[in-house]
C-alpha cells in the first residue's frame, strides 16, 4: 500500500493549478535550442568552407581534431567527483564550435572592416581587431553558455568546479572551429606558394595553436568560468558579489586574451616571452587551483555523509568509499562483475552521483547557501539512494574493504561521535561491534518511535524510514520496502 507523502507534492512545470504556456513546454525550449544550434552550424560551416576550400577544410577538420578528445578527457575527469550531465557538456560544446564562433567570426570581420574604413589603415585596423576586439567579441560570446547553464541548469552549476568544466568545454569547442578555419587557411595558402614539409605555413600552424597552446582558449574562458562558480557558492543576499565576480573572471579573460593576441606586436620573441611568462604559470596555477578544488570536494563528501550514517539512511563505511575516487572505481568495477553486470555498475555510479550531489547540498546548507529548495532536493536525493541500495551499498562496502584507507581516529572525527575500537581502529567506521544502532548515535530505536537522540533532537519517522539530519521526514515508500536493514557486526575493512 502507497503512502501519501506528508509534505505538500510539486509537479513540474504547473504553477497555480494551470498548465504551462506552449513556450514553457521543455520540448519547446530544447526544440528552439537545438534549431539555433543546427542553423549556427550549418552557417559556420558553409563560411568556413568557402574561405578554406573543400579540401582545405578537410585537412583543417583532420589537424583541428586531435587535441580535442584530450581536452574533453580532462574537463571530465575533473568532473568526475559529481558528475554534471551529458547534455550541459553537448550543449556547452556545441555553443562553442557553431554559436560563439559564428558570432566571432561575423563580429570580428565586420569590426575590422569598419576600422579598416574608418582609419584607412588596414594594417592597424587587423591589429586593433586582434588586440582588441576579437578578445571581447570572441569571450563574451563563450562566456553566454557559461551564463545560460548558470540560470537555467542551476541545479547542475553548483561551485568552481562546474564553473571550469563548462567554460572549458565551450572554449574547446571554439578553438577545434577556429583551429579548422587557420589550418585549412594555412594549407591554402601553401598550396598557392609551394610550402611543404616543416618549413609550410600549415605545420607551423600546427606547432603554435595545437602542439604548443592546444589550452590557450580555455585557458581564458576557465576565468570566467571560475567567476561564476565564486557566484554559486555565495548567498542570495550578497547580488552584487554574485555579480561582479563573474564579470570580473569575464574581464580577466579578456585581458589575457588581448594579451596573447598581441604578443606578436611585441618583437621577434614576443610570443615566445609572453607563453614562458603568463601563459604557462597562469596554465599551471589554474590546474593546481582545479585539481585542489577536486581534492576539497572530495574532503567535504567525507565529511559531510556521516550524518547520514548516523540517521540510517548510508552504510558506515560509505562516506570513506565514496570520498575516494580509486574506491568509486572499485565499487563499479565490483558490481559489473559480481552483482548484474552494466547495469549495476551503472547503478552504482548513480548512487555516487547522488549521494555527492547530497554532501555538497549539506554542506552549502550548513552555510545557509542551499536556497529555498533545499529540503525538497534533499529528499529527491535520498529517495533516489534508497531506490538503489541493494547494489551499490555491498560493492561499496567491498571497495571499502579492498582499497580505502582505515583513517586514524583524530579529535575531528570523535566530534562525529566515532569512538575506537579495542583494536584502535573504529570498528564499523565509529560504530559499535554489537549488533544494530543504538540511539546514543542518532539512530532509530524502535522504528517508528521517538528517538531524542537523533540529529537536531528529531523524532524518527513512521514507517521504519530514518528521519534526515536536519529532522524533516523520509519520502515515504510502501510498506513492502520496510526498514534500512542493520549492518553486519564486522569491521568492513576487515576481509
Amino acid at each position: 500500500m502507497a503512502i501519501s507523502p506528508p509534505y505538500p507534492s510539486y509537479s513540474p512545470g504547473r504553477g497555480s493549478g494551470t498548465h504551462p504556456h506552449w513556450w514553457q513546454r521543455r520540448w519547446v525550449r530544447y526544440g528552439a535550442l537545438i534549431t539555433l544550434l543546427a542553423l549556427s552550424g550549418l552557417v559556420i560551416l558553409a563560411l568556413v568552407r568557402r574561405q578554406t576550400g573543400t579540401e582545405g577544410f578537410l585537412v583543417g577538420l583532420g589537424l583541428a581534431v586531435l587535441p580535442v578528445p584530450w581536452l574533453l578527457a580532462a574537463f571530465r575527469w575533473l568532473d568526475r567527483v559529481e558528475p554534471g550531465p551529458w547534455r550541459n557538456l553537448v550543449f556547452a560544446f556545441a555553443w562553442g564550435a557553431c554559436a560563439a564562433a559564428l558570432i566571432a567570426i561575423v563580429a570580428n570581420s565586420f569590426a575590422t572592416k569598419w576600422i579598416a574604413t574608418s582609419t584607412a589603415d588596414p594594417a592597424g585596423a587587423d591589429t586593433l581587431g586582434a588586440t582588441v576586439i576579437a578578445p571581447v567579441v570572441e569571450e563574451s560570446a563563450k562566456a553566454a553558455a557559461v551564463l545560460l547553464v548558470f540560470l537555467f541548469r542551476r541545479r547542475d552549476f553548483t561551485g568552481i568546479v562546474d564553473g571550469v568544466v563548462i567554460a572549458g568545454v565551450t572554449a574547446t569547442g571554439f578553438a577545434f572551429t577556429e583551429n579548422i578555419l587557420y589550418l585549412g587557411t594555412a594549407f591554402g595558402t601553401d598550396q598557392l606558394t609551394g610550402g611543404r614539409g616543416i618549413a609550410s605555413v600549415t605545420a607551423a600552424t600546427f606547432f603554435v595553436r595545437v602542439v604548443m597552446s592546444p589550452f590557450a582558449h580555455p585557458l581564458f574562458t576557465v576565468l570566467t568560468g571560475i567567476g561564476f562558480g565564486v557566484a554559486a557558492l555565495s548567498t542570495e543576499r550578497r547580488p552584487a558579489r554574485r555579480l561582479l565576480v563573474p564579470l570580473g573572471g569575464l574581464l580577466l579573460a579578456m585581458g589575457m586574451h588581448a594579451l596573447w593576441n598581441g604578443s606578436a606586436a611585441f618583437g621577434q620573441f614576443g610570443f615566445l616571452a609572453v607563453y614562458a611568462a603568463f601563459m604557462v604559470p597562469a596554465f599551471g596555477l589554474l590546474t593546481w587551483l582545479a585539481v585542489w578544488t577536486r581534492q576539497r570536494e572530495l574532503r567535504t563528501v567525507r565529511e559531510e555523509l556521516p550524518a547520514y550514517v548516523r540517521a540510517g539512511w548510508l552504510g558506515p563505511a560509505e562516506p570513506f568509499a565514496l570520498g575516494s575516487m580509486r574506491a568509486r572505481r572499485a565499487a563499479r568495477d565490483h558490481a559489473r562483475r559480481h552483482l548484474g553486470g552494466r547495469p549495476a555498475a551503472r547503478a552504482v555510479a548513480q548512487y555516487e552521483a547522488y549521494a555527492t550531489s547530497l554532501a555538497f547540498l549539506r554542506h552549502r546548507g550548513r552555510r545557509g547557501r542551499a536556497g529555498a529548495g533545499a529540503v525538497a532536493r534533499e529528499r529527491e536525493l535520498l529517495a533516489e539512494l534508497w531506490r538503489r541500495r541493494e547494489v551499490a551499498r555491498p560493492a561499496l562496502e567491498h571497495a571499502a574493504r579492498t582499497v580505502a584507507p582505515v583513517p586514524r581516529v583524530t579529535a575531528h572525527w570523535a566530534r562525529y561521535g566515532y569512538p575506537a575500537a579495542p583494536s584502535g581502529r573504529p570498528a564499523a567506521y565509529g560504530h559499535p561491534t554489537t549488533y544494530g544502532y543504538p540511539a546514543a548515535y542518532g539512530q532509530p530505536t524502535a522504528y517508528g518511535q521517538p528517538n531524542p537522540a537523533a540529529p537536531y533532537g528529531q523524532p524518527a519517522p513512521p514507517h521504519g524510514h530514518p528521519a534526515t539530519p536536519q529532522g524533516t521526514w523520509a519520502v515515504p515508500y510502501d510498506d513492502a520496502s520496510g526498514p534500512p536493514e542493520p549492518y553486519p557486526q564486522h569491521n568492513p575493512y576487515r576481509s
